[in-house]
C-alpha cells in the first residue's frame, strides 16, 4: 500500500533536514506517544544503518518494528526501511526548498505484507483510504508545525 503527503513549513531546508535526523527528540516524542524504543547494539548511533526497536501498542497487541536509516542525502532525502512481523516497508521524505525560508516536505510511505492477516488488513485499509490519507496529512502538518515551533524558538 502507497500513501503520500505534503506540507509546506515556513523553516529553511537545512533547519528541517536537522529536525528530521534529531534522533533524541524523535526518541522522546514515539515514548510520548506510548511505544517503548530502544537501539539495538549492533547498529551505527548516526547516519545510515542507524536503527530502532519498536514495540507499539496496536489494536490490542503490541506489534515489534525495526526502523533503520537506509539513505541520508543532507537537505534533500532521508530514507527509513521499516521491518515487522508482519510488514515490510519504506518511508522516504523528501525536502524541496521553494525558498530561502520556506521548504515543502513530502513523505512517501510504502507498506508491503509479509503475513496473510497483514495483507487482509492493507487490503481494509485500501477500502477506507480516504480516511487514512487524511490523517497521515494531518500528522504530517503537526510535525512541520511542530519543526516550525522549533525554528522560531531557535531564532529568538
Amino acid at each position: 500500500m502507497k500513501l503520500t503527503a505534503k506540507t509546506d513549513i515556513e523553516a529553511p531546508a537545512s533547519f528541517v533536514y536537522a529536525a528530521l535526523i534529531d534522533h533524541a527528540a524523535w526518541e522522546r516524542e514515539i515514548i510520548r506517544r506510548g511505544a517503548e524504543i530502544d537501539r539495538p547494539a549492533d547498529m551505527p548511533l548516526t547516519g545510515v544503518g542507524a536503527g530502532w526497536n519498536l514495540r507499539v501498542p496496536f489494536r490490542g497487541k503490541v506489534r515489534k518494528l525495526q526502523v533503520r536509516i537506509d539513505e541520508m542525502t543532507p537537505d534533500v532525502r532521508l530514507v527509513l526501511g521499516i521491518d515487522g512481523q508482519a510488514i515490510e516497508g519504506s518511508s522516504v521524505l523528501e525536502l524541496l526548498p521553494m525558498s530561502p525560508r520556506r521548504t515543502r516536505m513530502r513523505l512517501a510511505l510504502d507498506v508491503r505484507p509479509k503475513t496473510l492477516a497483514a495483507r487482509l488488513f492493507l487490503n481494509t485499509l485500501r477500502l477506507a483510504k480516504g480516511r487514512v490519507q487524511v490523517r497521515l496529512e494531518k500528522r504530517l502538518q503537526q510535525m512541520g508545525r511542530r519543526i516550525e515551533e522549533r525554528q522560531a524558538s531557535a531564532t529568538v
